[in-house]
């Protein structure tokens, strides 16, 4: 299925979660609770169709057709 992500088209399997977008998009495994199972700081937010997906939710948030997902990194420094 098709959703855009970040502004640009993007193709997801049918039935993909927020969690497993996320997963793709940053190359590390979560747990059901949206935490890295590295152990290791995610520094993720995850918006869809302009509303914010709390973390404890990913798993459960599945993607439909033409959603618009916003998928911001948080950066450090100044």
């Amino acid at each position: 299925m098709n959703i855009r992500l970040n502004g640009a088209p993007h193709a997801v399997a049918d039935g993909a979660t927020v969690s497993a977008l996320v997963s793709t998009v940053t190359g590390r495994t979560l747990a059901a609770d949206g935490r890295a199972t590295d152990g290791r700081k995610l520094g993720v937010a995850v918006a869809r169709n302009a509303e914010v997906v709390p973390r404890s939710q990913w798993y459960a948030t599945a993607l439909a057709e033409n959603d618009d997902v916003e998928l911001v990194t948080a950066v450090q420094g100044g």
